[in-house]
């Protein structure tokens, strides 16, 4: 490898591109592909509007989806939607050469394997991000706040990849937290996650206080955590008891705000039902544990969906 990496970012929406940004300021190469807005980026860069100070970039090497790779790039960051029917797989292939590490900043719970099973010979690295982050206009980011990434290798362990990653994004101005179990990290977001952003459609978009405040709406959510909570164990990722407790004082220290899938939903997006809903009753299925109201809340998200 180069001294410093070469990144390639396929899905350079609000996240990606923030993620670019950071590796930009750490003197990384970092090209990207765009399915949309192309015109855009390649003539103003991406433009942002960040607590960080003047973070914005142009890419080294801007590509259209199904343009022809010229070289292959150190690490190929992944930071699309995961949505039903879209193979991530087929998305990356053409920009992967034998070594180059495949991270993901992707939300979800066992969202690597199809990777993994794709590329056997790639390193995985896997990573949540907590960020507030939107596009407010064509390449033009706004980043409200944090940044965090917490970082492991998949399916377990921290390798060589991880720590040099972890530098880089340091050195570009962002915390991380390395982890040696990362499925148990995405097993813990789930439990605010899986219950808060599928609720949030089923109830026409609401913010988090209508979720809490409506009479049975707190009740409701503690249940769905708890569910969430007994699948994770039964997959060997126990997970503290106090959780409910701390995620639900949590939610309510912020200001009421419209979760990343009720926004979607709004918006007429495609959402990423299976990522953070269907993928956890899918397993607790396999586990054969009892899940009734995440059941419930996915087949009639599902009859929604038509």
């Amino acid at each position: 490898m180069s001294q410093q990496p070469h990144v390639l970012i396929i899905g350079a929406g609000a996240i990606g591109s923030f993620y670019g940004a950071i590796l930009k300021r750490a003197g990384c190469t970092v090209s990207a592909v765009v399915r949309s807005e192309y015109e855009a980026i390649r003539d103003g860069g991406f433009q942002f509007e960040s607590p960080l100070g003047d973070i914005s970039w142009r890419p080294d090497h801007l590509y259209r989806d199904g343009d022809q790779a010229d070289s292959q790039p150190d690490y190929v960051i992944l930071a699309t939607k995961v949505l039903p029917n879209s193979d991530r797989a087929a998305l990356i292939r053409p920009w992967l050469g034998e070594d180059t590490g495949i991270v993901l900043i992707q939300n979800g719970l066992d969202i690597e394997r199809e990777l993994a099973e794709a590329f056997p010979n790639n390193p995985i690295i896997s990573c949540l991000a907590f960020i507030a982050v939107s596009r407010v206009a064509p390449g033009q980011i706004k980043h409200n706040a944090y940044g965090r990434l917490v970082m492991g290798r998949f399916p377990e362990g921290i390798d060589e990849h991880c720590s040099r990653l972890r530098d880089l994004f340091v050195e570009g101005g962002i915390d991380i937290k390395l982890t040696e179990q990362v499925v148990g990290e995405r097993w813990l977001k789930c439990v605010w996650n899986t219950p808060f952003n599928p609720l949030s459609v089923l109830a026409n978009g609401a913010d988090t206080y209508t979720i809490l405040d409506t009479p049975g709406g707190e009740q409701l959510i503690r249940d769905l955590m708890a569910e969430v909570m007994a699948v994770a164990e039964a997959d060997g990722h126990p997970l503290p008891s106090h959780l409910p407790d701390s995620n639900i004082a949590g939610t309510r220290k912020m200001p009421a705000y419209k979760n990343s899938m009720a926004l979607d939903y709004l918006n007429d997006r495609p959402i990423e039902l299976d990522a953070i809903l269907g993928n956890v009753v899918a397993i607790a299925h396999r586990l054969n544990v009892p899940v009734p109201r995440l059941e419930t809340v996915l087949v009639t998200l599902r009859m929604r969906q038509g």
